[in-house]
């Protein structure tokens, strides 16, 4: 009676206690079935759940951290969407910044689920409790139907990843997350949302020449619920995607679209709409790529000079430049220089500075170009277990006039050890990727 009184209290009172045991009951419950007869199929037969064998599973997962020391601090503490803006010149640490733990299972050959928990970026504004302890939360939960209405199309409903960049050139090259975000990605475009998508993935009947494309309606927030308190604005992605000389060069056209405030008034009706284009040469021994973008924001800036504060249009520019090549199965080198200017019709003759206005706009601070580059190389002494020295620059530039010094230019610099394994992997490539 007391074990029951005491169990009562905890629950009612502890919702992150819940969370746990839900997950925990969830992880017993996976082991008991992967210990039964009719889960034969569970972890051990990859080509089963290739096969979309019924019952057929496998568990997943990867981790990447750093031990990293800031050699140099930005004065003005620019780059509001980098992981290292506010941490202080000489800091040290050890950290995560992603944790992944997937489930994916295969109920027949129709259909398919996939269910991710991820825990990520361990400082700061990361992914922590009130007590800053690490937590992980629920990244992909969605099912799946094969050859929905047709063969080579698939209907994906849930919480999944985005057009945006996950299935193309952040798989592609392979140091994009793992060592730093895509140029897109930094600036906040979701990498996962809660919607309905379609995907189609096609090859020739030689298989040198495959084409596709991912479509996707979604909230807009990510893993977050909408605020139905407030207008509801959708977002939605569209990519399509040609890969020749058996998929070895590859063409990427991707765009999206989301109104940011649509009420009453010409100037209050803003939107961001992005385009973006990807050329990549992809072979195992190397990689050659660009991407860039136009995002244009409009009504989603401020002019500001004294007491004047006009609404204007903004036009976000980046450029993406990068290549990995393969010494050997165990070392590999890879470089990565970005260019980006978050408003090409910044008027610095008219307005003292800029500022921004809405959701997605406040990723593009106006009043700053950047110049990122990362360099370093990949030691892996076995299979999934890599070890990576590398180097990470951010510079800073500032478009307002008569700027001197450390305003006009800056730097962030810092040096890492970058660790990345993962574990459960018995495929080759995950769900989402331009591979599958």
């Amino acid at each position: 009676m007391l074990a029951n009184q005491f169990l009562k209290q905890v629950f009612m009172r502890n919702w992150i206690t819940k969370t746990l045991f839900g997950i925990f009951a969830f992880f017993l419950l996976s082991v008991f079935y992967y210990n039964s007869a009719q889960a034969q199929y569970l972890i051990n037969n990859d080509s089963a759940f290739l096969a979309k064998t019924p019952n057929s599973a496998r568990i997943w997962g990867y981790i990447f951290g750093d031990y990293f020391y800031k050699a140099h601090a930005d004065s003005l503490n620019r780059g509001g969407n980098n992981q290292y803006t506010n941490v202080k010149q000489s800091t040290n640490e050890f950290q995560f910044r992603r944790i992944y733990l997937g489930f994916d299972y295969n109920i027949n050959k129709t259909f398919s689920t996939e269910f991710l928990l991820a825990a990520e970026d361990d400082f700061l504004t990361g992914d922590l409790l009130v007590n800053n302890k690490f937590v992980p939360y629920v990244k992909f939960a969605n099912v799946r139907w094969h050859d929905f209405l047709f063969k080579g199309n698939d209907l994906i409903v849930g919480l999944q990843p985005t057009p945006a960049f996950p299935y193309m050139t952040e798989y592609l090259f392979n140091y994009s997350r793992p060592v730093e975000r895509t140029i897109t990605d930094i600036r906040r475009t979701p990498s996962f949302d809660f919607g309905a998508g379609l995907q189609g993935r096609f090859s020739s009947k030689n298989n040198s020449v495959s084409y596709g494309y991912n479509l996707l309606a979604a909230n807009g927030t990510s893993d977050k619920p909408q605020n139905l308190t407030l207008p509801v604005y959708k977002w939605f992605y569209g990519d399509a995607f040609i890969g020749f000389l058996n998929h070895r060069l590859v063409f990427d056209l991707y765009a999206d679209y989301q109104r940011q405030n649509w009420s009453a008034g010409a100037l209050n009706k803003s939107a961001r709409q992005m385009t973006k284009g990807a050329i990549v040469w992809t072979t195992p021994k190397l990689v050659v790529g660009v991407e860039s973008y136009i995002n244009g924001l409009q009504n989603a800036e401020t002019g500001i000079n004294g007491a004047i504060k006009d609404t204007l249009n903004g036009r976000a520019i980046g450029t993406s430049f990068y290549i990995q090549y393969a010494v050997s199965s165990m070392f590999k080198l890879f470089f990565r220089y970005d260019t980006y200017n978050p408003n090409t019709m910044y008027n610095n003759t008219q307005y003292t500075k800029y500022a921004t206005l809405y959701t997605i706009s406040t990723s593009y601070e106006p009043n700053n170009k950047e110049r990122f580059l990362s360099a370093g190389f990949d030691f892996s002494p076995t299979r999934n277990i890599h070890f990576i020295p590398n180097v990470w620059y951010d510079k800073y530039i500032g478009q307002q006039a008569n700027l001197v010094g450390k305003a006009a230019s800056d730097y962030d610099l810092v040096y890492r050890l970058t660790f990345y394994f993962t574990f459960g992997k018995m495929f080759a490539y995950p769900t989402y990727s331009y591979y599958h």
